[in-house]
């Protein structure tokens, strides 16, 4: 009964967003992400108190707040900032190795990312990340819509290009299976992503890097991080523009991540020489 009720749903969508009145269709999607604190064998030396206190200055990285602005070929995906309630200022440090402002444009296949680094702004332009979706059986509501689940193995370098991770240059990825805590096989240097999808939103898109399914992601896990969009308003009244990210030193994903690297490799060489 689910099946059918998806297939006729789909179709009505279909027609609809390719009728002569749809062309002007455009959105707006609020998403809020949580991330867990992961503090491994640190952790485990920790009081209960000492940890609350680490979350709390955390906070604005464990915890964001984000604005997709979409129509039928093109989003623009972008955080919205916060003042850290300890400091009273942004997390500058915590830029360094965010996701900045992001342009997709599914027809094009293009990808625009800002991104800014200790001051130097680069503008990553790059293919957008093929992600081979499996539509599963599962549907459930989010708010008024209807969404169907579909799941994906997508590199863990292709979804932290913009990040750095010291571990990764200590260890070289390998292709071992593992099944993780909720039972679900793994593939070392993969992330296991979860995904739920309205068609209801008849667009081929969705928060940070994800897109190419039929209708608008609304909820997505991957990792330690969960994204869930709150609030949708379509056709709004004044018109959206779709920004495209302009300043900065163009450069690929790949180029970005080997030149951010190889600065804080840099970096931690010279700390070590001055303490000698």
């Amino acid at each position: 009964m689910k099946s059918i009720l998806f297939k006729y749903i789909s179709l009505a969508l279909v027609l609809t967003f390719f009728s002569p009145e749809a062309k002007e269709f455009q959105g707006k999607a609020i998403y809020y992400s949580k991330s867990k604190l992961e503090l491994g064998r640190w952790g485990a030396r920790m009081s209960e108190a000492q940890k609350k206190q680490i979350k709390a200055r955390l906070k604005n990285r464990l915890e964001k707040e984000y604005v997709l602005v979409f129509n039928k070929e093109a989003s623009f995906f972008k955080e919205e900032e916060k003042i850290d309630a300890i400091s009273g200022a942004t997390d500058s440090w915590g830029k360094n190795f965010s996701q900045g402002d992001l342009y997709k444009n599914i027809k094009k296949n293009q990808l625009v990312q800002s991104q800014e680094f200790y001051g130097k702004k680069f503008l990553v332009k790059d293919n957008l990340q093929k992600i081979a979706w499996k539509i599963e059986k599962e549907s459930k509501k989010i708010g008024q819509y209807l969404c169907f689940k579909a799941t994906a193995a997508i590199p863990t370098k292709e979804l932290t290009w913009y990040n750095f991770s010291w571990s990764d240059l200590r260890k070289s990825e390998t292709k071992k299976d593992s099944i993780t805590k909720e039972g679900k096989k793994m593939i070392e240097g993969m992330t296991f992503v979860e995904a739920w999808y309205t068609p209801q939103i008849p667009v081929s898109n969705g928060p940070g890097e994800y897109w190419g399914l039929p209708g608008l992601i609304l909820e997505v896990s991957a990792g330690d991080r969960v994204m869930l969009c709150s609030k949708v308003i379509i056709n709004p009244k004044e018109k959206i523009e779709i920004e495209i990210p302009e300043k900065g030193e163009e450069i690929t994903k790949s180029a970005y991540q080997k030149t951010i690297r190889e600065k804080m490799v840099e970096m931690r060489n010279n700390r070590g020489r001055r303490r000698r």
